[in-house]
């Protein structure tokens, strides 16, 4: 995302992004100099378009939507014609839905430029895309030098190998254990690390030679299919439970889920249930700003942050494990 913005903001203008976001997704932002406006949403995570309308002004250079969980941005329609009158780049945050298709467009093609995790989708230590979808920011980009791939491996890469050996180990068990997706996140949430500004410094590196060797033996077709089987295997288990919601009711034809996110006003009880039936890849999500989680004006994103749970839906998770959680979860 700095790579992709360096070219075309200038220090002092202001960027819009969704009160519904990780920490540290702004800090390419303040990098950058620039104000970070966070603004509110729907109930259905769709923008809350008088709120962006009201936010800004003729310095903001920018405003990011967000696809969810891998599924679309709603209400992206009115979105981007509000994009348009106001002459914003468009940011398509596509973190979580790498190989999510809708209607035949990949996500994170659709704004001026886009950002997509890979690591967020396969078992690396690092990884990402940037979409450059609007000629003046393919003209203007110049990488920087955290672009590329590292041409050696290098220790960094042996320990993943050894940490993603043991999560291997974890999920053959008859249970859905601790998953790779949550060995990953752990990275940016270890309590040795909390500060974002840290996180986010930490991760300007090249990516790896491992995660590249990896991503060009991926089969996406095959990961695809995967997760949207084990989505089902949760979604069928929970539509009978009263006291949770399923996010998403339907599954769309191209749509690859990064989790099965459910919501509840039971959070903590459902987990632990979830827990003593051998699941502790599950946890809520995300971890707000500061800026957002102190104040009341946002008070839907902190409700959202404290009542989302997301659940693992790993490729490499078998169906039967999911189901064989089903039978022992209390209703």
């Amino acid at each position: 995302m700095y790579d992709g913005l360096s070219g075309l903001v200038d220090a002092g203008e202001n960027v819009l992004v969704p009160a519904y976001l990780p920490d540290a997704v702004a800090e390419p932002f303040f990098d950058l100099g620039l104000a970070v406006r966070y603004y509110r949403l729907e109930a259905n995570l769709a923008p809350n378009l008088a709120d962006i309308e009201r936010r800004l002004d003729d310095d903001t250079a920018a405003i990011m939507s967000v696809n969810y969980f891998g599924f679309p941005q709603p209400g992206l329609g009115e979105f981007m014609s509000l994009v348009d009158e106001y002459d914003c780049y468009h940011i398509d945050d596509n973190a979580h839905a790498p190989i999510s298709v809708d209607n035949g467009t990949l996500l994170g093609t659709r704004g001026h430029l886009g950002v997509t995790s890979l690591w967020k989708l396969l078992p690396i230590p690092d990884g990402a895309v940037l979409y450059c979808n609007d000629a003046v920011v393919a003209e203007h980009l110049a990488p920087s030098s955290f672009a590329g791939v590292r041409e050696q491996f290098g220790a960094d890469d042996c320990r993943f190998l050894l940490k993603s050996a043991v999560a291997g180990l974890l999920n053959m068990s008859l249970t859905v254990s601790r998953s790779v997706d949550t060995l990953i996140d752990d990275r940016g949430m270890s309590p040795s690390v909390p500060d974002p500004s840290v996180r986010y410094e930490e991760g300007k590196a090249p990516m790896s030679k491992l995660s590249a060797y990896v991503i060009n033996g991926a089969d996406p077709v095959a990961i695809r299919n995967a997760r949207r089987e084990n989505y089902r295997a949760w979604q069928r288990i929970f539509d009978s439970h009263d006291d949770v919601d399923v996010l998403y009711d339907s599954l769309p034809a191209g749509i690859c889920p990064q989790v099965f996110p459910l919501r509840t006003s039971i959070p903590q009880r459902v987990l632990e249930d979830l827990e003593c039936c051998g699941v502790d890849g599950a946890h809520t999500w995300p971890r707000l700003s500061s800026t957002v989680f102190e104040n009341p004006e946002y008070d839907r994103a902190t409700t959202l942050s404290r009542e989302i749970l997301v659940l693992p839906v790993h490729q490499h998770i078998d169906p039967s494990m999911i189901e064989a959680v089903g039978d022992r979860l209390p209703r």
